[in-house]
């Protein structure tokens, strides 16, 4: 559009007079002086007309509607799933809060495993992309200041950084760390984070990470009683033993929280909702600290003197069958499994299953003796060997024919003299082997012990109609039939609590969150043998220590009467699945008037020195047994019984 002006139009007025055309001078003539020249009218400034700007203006305020009409058309429809996925950014999200763990302490009150305060730290992938830090390589960055906090490999780290789902909004980086490592890398975040604020090229590579609040389990004792309490995986569940046993009860029950976050920070003003964490409840175990520490140090000792496999020491209340100790060699440190045996993680004490060899006669003795078919006087004539079925029996040393009563077969731990004790229980041989089976089973032979224990071994024992010929005869003193640990104490303090049976217990109760405790329930008692013959077979396995021709001296505690049993075992390779090495044990009871105590421990395999019964587990009972009595403060017991005799003059 110009801004000319249209040529005017000429309008016809009254005609203007001629002038008279001028004349030329003559020569010589003087000139006409002419007027001056009338100086030329301004030009007239004219407005141009406003139509033309109204057109512009108009033109520009559509263009403006136009875009944004088309920009509200693409967020709202072309682009509406990207921008959906940015607004993600500012939403609500949920945590679950974890409910604090029970703890885990002994009979008086100590504690065994806590847990203390830690961190889960977690991690926001979306914040480390380019769109979020400008930057290409922001996890390889955060994986490189993290990778040395954490522990963890800067490569792991990374993968969890740069997900292969790109809406991944949460990855978990490392359990339980510490408060020091929390404030360790929030110090650097906001070092970071000041260095960013001054200069805007420099990313904040750790603003997307964060902290969920924990707790980490720990074990104040180390390695005692690991093999009863067990461990806590990484997830936060028991993974063996008493943890694993009573998780739920431990555990409690999580709770969750939910609120506004913007780029992964809580928006104090949207508001939150929140279910709060129920803590576990508090377990508290039979076991007695420092038994428990004298047994595992115990043992320990004479695995290590002996070159041994392994080994086991149990220590029970005779009258309620309570677990005061259950130790096993070698164990390990629940605070770091890393640096465990895989072999020795577990409970051996009620995992193993072996043949209990001569500890397993007293309950030949309990079923000849509630049969009637003899009493601890009666004569029994014991050859070099003995020809049963298609085997030649022996005992442990050559001897000539021995003249013993059947105090003197379990003294002298005699398996010839067994044979033909037990032999008397039936007519036949069939009839006797059904009568055992039924004592041993009653005893708690081939059956768990109650205590539901993960990894627990009910051990061998087949029924009587599918006992080999050997078997038949090598049962009765122990071969051919297996138990663990506990199941071979629980035999002693049975015979102990006068022939009643009561059912071992590793808990005594449970202390919920609102402080009430909640006593173990009452554990099944039965009867096994009458309190007589429990009574008879407590003077006979004190024969056992207190004659001279015993197995067991070396178990003897001044002032207390004791009754005990050894044992020396031919042992099934685990790895071979045949004989090699020895069995070693000791059980008995203490004080044997008035028991309250058994112990009883087994040694396998030992290499070094000897390796019968009464040489390597008789001092550990003693050590032991001595301990307990006084940590319990027994008192010692009266006179002396008259002891039984163990042979007699043909």
């Amino acid at each position: 559009m110009s801004d000319r002006q249209p040529p005017r139009r000429r309008v016809p007025g009254p005609a203007r007079p001629a002038r008279p055309a001028a004349r030329r001078p003559a020569p010589g003539a003087r000139p006409v002086r002419r007027p001056p020249a009338r100086p030329a009218a301004p030009k007239v400034l004219r407005l141009g007309s406003p139509r033309p700007r109204l057109r512009m203006i108009s033109l520009t305020l559509t263009l403006v509607l136009i875009a944004f009409v088309v920009r509200l058309l693409q967020v709202q429809a072309v682009d509406a799933s990207e921008y959906a996925a940015k607004a993600e950014q500012n939403r609500y999200v949920g945590h679950v809060l974890a409910a604090e763990r029970g703890g885990i302490t002994d009979r008086n009150g100590v504690s065994l495993a806590t847990s203390v305060d830690a961190y889960d730290l977690t991690a926001d992938p979306t914040m480390f992309n380019r769109e979020q830090l400008k930057i290409d390589d922001g996890p390889e960055r955060a994986a490189a200041l993290l990778a040395p906090i954490l522990g963890v490999d800067q490569d792991t780290l990374v993968k969890k950084l740069r997900p292969a789902n790109k809406e991944l909004r949460y990855v978990l980086l490392a359990r339980r760390q510490t408060p020091q490592v929390w404030t360790q890398i929030k110090d650097l975040r906001s070092t970071l984070a000041q260095k960013a604020s001054r200069d805007p090229s420099t990313a904040n590579v750790l603003a997307g990470v964060f902290a969920d609040p924990s707790s980490k389990r720990v074990y104040p004792n180390g390695d005692l009683a690991a093999g009863i309490l067990g461990w806590v995986n990484d997830e936060g569940k028991g993974g063996g033993g008493v943890e694993q046993q009573l998780n739920k009860e431990l555990a409690g029950k999580d709770g969750k929280i939910r609120y506004a976050q913007s780029g992964g920070r809580l928006v104090p003003t949207a508001g939150s909702t929140e279910t709060p964490a129920v803590p576990g409840s508090d377990v508290e175990l039979t076991i007695d600290r420092d038994i428990q520490w004298a047994a595992q140090n115990a043992i320990s000792e004479q695995v290590r003197k002996s070159k041994a496999d392994r080994g086991y020491v149990i220590v029970q209340d005779t009258r309620t069958g309570q677990i005061l100790a259950m130790a096993d060699s070698p164990g390990f440190d629940p605070n770091d499994l890393s640096k465990a045996n895989p072999d020795a993680l577990g409970n051996a004490a009620l995992q193993d299953a072996y043949e209990p060899g001569s500890t397993a006669k007293v309950m030949s003795m309990a079923a000849v003796l509630e049969q009637g078919v003899a009493t601890p006087l009666t004569h029994v004539v014991v050859p070099n060997r003995l020809h049963r079925g298609d085997r030649l029996f022996k005992d442990d040393i050559d001897h000539a024919t021995w003249n013993l009563t059947l105090n003197g077969v379990l003294a002298k731990s005699s398996n010839i003299g067994t044979i033909l004790a037990t032999g008397q229980l039936g007519k036949t041989q069939a009839q006797a082997n059904q009568v055992l089976y039924s004592y041993l089973r009653k005893f708690g032979i081939g059956s768990y012990t109650g205590l539901d224990f993960p990894g627990e071994t009910k051990g061998i024992l087949a029924p009587p109609d599918a006992w080999s010929t050997s078997q038949q005869y090598t049962i009765p003193f122990g071969q051919g039939v297996s138990v663990n640990a506990l199941q071979a104490a629980s035999v002693y303090s049975t015979i102990a609590n006068d022939g009643v049976r009561v059912a071992p217990t590793l808990v005594r109760g449970e202390k919920g969150p609102d402080g009430r405790f909640t006593p173990a329930a009452t554990p099944k008692k039965s009867r096994v043998v009458s309190a007589r013959t429990a009574k008879t077979l407590a003077r006979m396995l004190e024969s056992v220590v207190d004659d001279e021709e015993g197995t067991g001296t070396k178990a003897r505690i001044p002032g207390y009467r004791v009754a005990g049993k050894t044992g020396t075992a031919n042992r099934v390779d685990p790895a071979t699945g045949k004989y090699r090495g020895y069995t070693s044990s000791f059980a008995g009871f203490a004080p044997a008037d008035k028991p309250r105590i058994t112990v009883y421990c087994a040694v396998q395999n030992a290499t070094e020195g000897g390796y019968f019964g009464g040489q390597i587990c008789g001092p550990i009972y003693k050590e032991v047994m001595d301990f307990a009595l006084k940590t319990l403060q027994v008192p010692p017991t009266g006179a002396k019984a008259p002891s039984l005799p163990v042979t007699f003059t043909p």
